[in-house]
């Protein structure tokens, strides 16, 4: 390809439509970004109501610092203008084990792609606890090491130990890929679904420490690349059902066999595809009454007639009818909403809906998608990751379940063009009562590095922006320590890990051990809400609304956000200097509602289903 021309204002020539993971080129016309400065909040601390919760913090902040220390944190911060500061702890709390995927020289798409983890807590202790998936390691044709998946457990003093081998979750020697946690069978524990470039195992919590692989015998494993998954409840009987996205149809002998063959901006030659290459099958399965699962792929509307080169997924009720839509982030190609009927059938309207192609009408290479309602209008937006030279996209929900390209209006545009994007992730990270953005970032082509007046790298930064009055502000480098490592990036789970009352970010790395970034940053009042349905119920489509002052914020449980990861099922909603929270409501998705009113803030607290 030619090289990326200094103006980003001109028309997309036709050949420019369609260059995938291996060389996107869809550069859109950057309006002029604009950003309004929001007055730093400072909440005063009060002291807590009743105990309602089953675990009660009282505030933000880690583990005490000498105090010379944390006051010349807290000092530069305040100075710096940034309301974030991250730090990685992941080698001093134990997260050490190096995550593979494939040749150093990246010689085929699957070699880059990266794998995904997830936050959970599978033993019910009140602690999150850390699965995080692995690859294989070659050298050329060879298969050095199959790597182990890891599932690290939570334990008091906030460090974690390995405990994969005592609980039986290892990866069945696997090529892994994403990580989807949610209890399918509705028995109280958090089952683990693993996606592979091999048969899917869903290994089932049996409750005592140990898991099983059902996969085989409920029917799901199906052989090839799968990536992004989600369970959600397609019928509204009450059962999860399940998606399985896939990307290339190709076998473990094409990428042992691959060689560097596609010629980058005339500078190197890197890993082909995916154009050239055939997309692989999506697959639908609904849960049947004897607790397997069936394949209704075609049947209930999942087509996949493009065959895209399917990568995240994720379930929620985009047109707010009472139902559970579908989101499907294609690289390359058009993305799938597939919206649901109301039948147990689902019709893809991705185009109409606006949503499926950026404003210039370009398919883009979409890796991740996090959803959330950053413009506060209780509508639900969607951001996609996407390729290098390229921005990501941020599409704007409007009444009906309609979608407008506002990437450039939420200053976005210019920050996000430059990175090869995957992991993403809307959350309140300094609890002022808004969505922040978090994008991790890193190349596919280890080559660029050899060639500086590219203009990129390999190992990349990741990024995150302040949401300040709707328009998000890039603060990366006011983030602290944490946000100027570079890697390799691709996976991006959130969750509160220490139970502190701020989320933290778990982010895993190609050919290193992950990164846990804990989040000490200036710490307004916040709620975490723990909705628990009893067993025989479902909690993914579960909803709960908080309202404070007449401003209501809306969270949804779900499964296969960001890029093949999963975060904490718990609820977090930051609220500024508010100490009391007015009304929270949790919609249950049988549609029953629990009200709670004038709530203490700054806990953790769990609201239970009645039977």
């Amino acid at each position: 390809m030619d090289e990326r021309e200094s103006s980003l204002e001109r028309t997309l020539r036709p050949e420019e439509m369609r260059f995938g993971c291996a060389g996107q080129r869809n550069i859109a016309t950057i309006d002029s970004e604009r950003a309004v400065i929001k007055s730093t909040r400072k909440p005063a601390l009060v002291a807590l109501g009743p105990l309602l919760a089953c675990i009660v913090v009282a505030g933000c902040g880690k583990q005490p610092r000498p105090a010379g220390e944390s006051n010349r944190g807290q000092a530069s911060r305040e100075e710096a203008g940034s309301p974030f500061h991250f730090v990685d702890v992941a080698a001093e709390l134990g997260l050490t084990e190096v995550l593979w995927c494939g040749r150093a020289g990246k010689d085929h798409l699957l070699d880059s792609a990266g794998t995904g983890a997830a936050f959970l807590d599978y033993d019910r202790d009140g602690r999150l606890d850390i699965y995080l998936v692995n690859a294989w390691r070659l050298d050329g044709s060879e298969v050095v090491l199959k790597g182990r998946n890891i599932l690290y457990r939570g334990l008091p003093d906030g460090s974690f130990r390995d405990v994969t081998d005592e609980a039986k979750v290892g990866g069945e020697g696997h090529w892994g890929c994403g990580v989807f946690a949610a209890d399918y069978d509705a028995d109280g524990w958090t089952d683990l679904l693993v996606t592979n470039f091999a048969p899917n195992v869903l290994y089932r919590n049996l409750g005592d420490g140990t898991f099983e692989n059902v996969a085989a015998d409920l029917g799901i494993e199906v052989p090839g690349w799968n990536t992004g998954a989600s369970f959600f409840d397609a019928e509204g009987d009450g059962d999860l059902d399940l998606y399985i996205a896939a990307y290339i149809d190709c076998s473990m002998k094409d990428v042992l066999d691959a060689e560097r063959t596609l010629d980058w901006k005339g500078l190197a030659k890197v890993a082909f595809g995916p154009f050239g290459l055939t997309g692989a099958k999506d697959h639908f399965f609904l849960a049947a009454d004897d607790g397997r699962y069936v394949d209704v792929t075609e049947k209930a509307g999942f087509d996949d007639k493009a065959l895209g080169f399917g990568f995240a997924v994720r379930a929620g009720d985009f047109d707010e009818d009472g139902d559970s839509d579908l989101y499907v982030a294609n690289d390359s190609d058009a993305n799938y909403l597939y919206q649901n009927l109301g039948t147990g059938r689902f019709r893809e309207a991705g185009l109409w809906s606006g949503c499926a192609f950026s404003q210039t009408g370009a398919a883009q290479a979409s890796m991740g998608v996090a959803v959330g309602d950053a413009t506060g209008d209780g509508l639900l937006d969607l951001f996609l990751t996407h390729f290098a030279d390229d921005y990501s996209t941020f599409y704007r929900g409007i009444e009906g379940g309609f979608f407008e390209d506002a990437t450039a209006q939420m200053g976005l545009a210019q920050s996000t063009f430059t990175a090869l994007s995957w992991g993403t992730v809307l959350a309140d990270l300094d609890n002022d009562g808004d969505q922040d953005l978090v994008v991790a970032n890193g190349h596919i082509y280890p080559q660029v590095d050899a060639h500086p007046q590219a203009g990129t790298s390999y190992k990349q930064k990741n990024q995150i922006f302040e949401n300040r009055n709707g328009i998000f502000v890039e603060v990366t480098d006011e983030a602290g320590p944490g946000f100027q490592l570079a890697e390799s990036s691709r996976g991006l789970a959130m969750g509160d890990y220490d139970n502190d009352g701020d989320l933290d970010l778990l982010i895993t790395n190609l050919d290193a051990p992950p990164t846990l970034l804990r989040n000490d940053s200036r710490c307004a009042s916040w709620i975490t809400i723990d909705a628990q349905v009893p067993p025989g119920s479902a909690q993914v489509g579960t909803k709960v609304h908080v309202t404070v002052a007449g401003r209501t914020q809306t969270r949804d449980v779900a499964v296969g956000d960001s890029y093949l990861s999963t975060h904490d099922s718990r609820l977090h909603f930051g609220l500024g200097s508010t100490e009391t929270v007015d009304t929270i409501e949790v919609v249950w998705p049988d549609g029953l509602k629990s009200v709670h009113t004038q709530v203490p803030a700054r806990q953790i607290l769990t609201i239970a289903k009645e039977k």
